[in-house]
């Protein structure tokens, strides 16, 4: 393992995983506040590591491996959080749709890899809009409080929903470019130059 800056930056994203839980159920008014700052800051990450890795030249297999997963990881439990604190139907679907749509995708491009045809689902453009809407939105519902007069919560809400929808856009999306490969047939090679981050 290369302890880099853009690996670090990454670990620190999962060690903010269980101190974002630990924070939103603090019996204290600034709990969900707190945890959503830690959200923000680790969601800041996100963005910021990739982008010191090809800056400063430090790529490597080990980032390229943890930046998925701990995306994943910390999505996965805020929503798993929210819905436990809110357990309306609307929320429990979206949550479904979005971890279910992780779980698909994961799937496919780890049986893609095995096929080495890794590159036909490479991330698009739906799936990078879903992530910052979904990160955006999750922040906003962690964060529950009113800011600025504006009903952050209810505003979350409608980011999640939007970012639902595009996550099964995106699902389709990767299925498609996969579908010959599903049904037994082979398919010409990608043009998706400088997409070589999962999401």
């Amino acid at each position: 393992m290369v302890l880099n800056l853009p690996n670090s930056l990454t670990l620190f994203r999962i060690v903010a995983i269980p101190l974002v839980a630990f924070f939103f159920y603090l019996p204290v008014e600034w709990a969900r506040p707190a945890a959503a700052v830690l959200f923000a800051l680790a969601g800041v990450t996100d963005w910021l590591d990739g982008y010191l890795a090809r800056r400063l030249g430090q790529t490597s297999p080990f980032g390229a491996f943890l930046d998925p997963v701990a995306d994943k990881l910390m999505v996965t439990t805020a929503l798993v959080i929210l819905v436990q604190s809110d357990p309306e139907l609307v929320l429990t679907v979206m949550a479904a749709i979005i971890i279910g749509r992780e779980i698909t995708v994961s799937a496919l491009r780890e049986w893609m890899s095995e096929l080495g045809a890794r590159a036909h689902v490479a991330v698009s453009f739906f799936g990078k809009w879903k992530t910052t809407m979904q990160m955006i939105g999750i922040g906003l519902m962690l964060y529950e409080h009113r800011l600025f007069s504006l009903p952050t919560y209810e505003i979350g809400v409608a980011l999640l929903i939007a970012a639902a929808g595009i996550t099964l856009w995106s699902m389709f999306d990767y299925l498609r470019a996969a579908w010959p490969l599903l049904m037994g047939h082979t398919i010409p090679e990608p043009d998706r130059a400088g997409d070589n981050e999962a999401s």
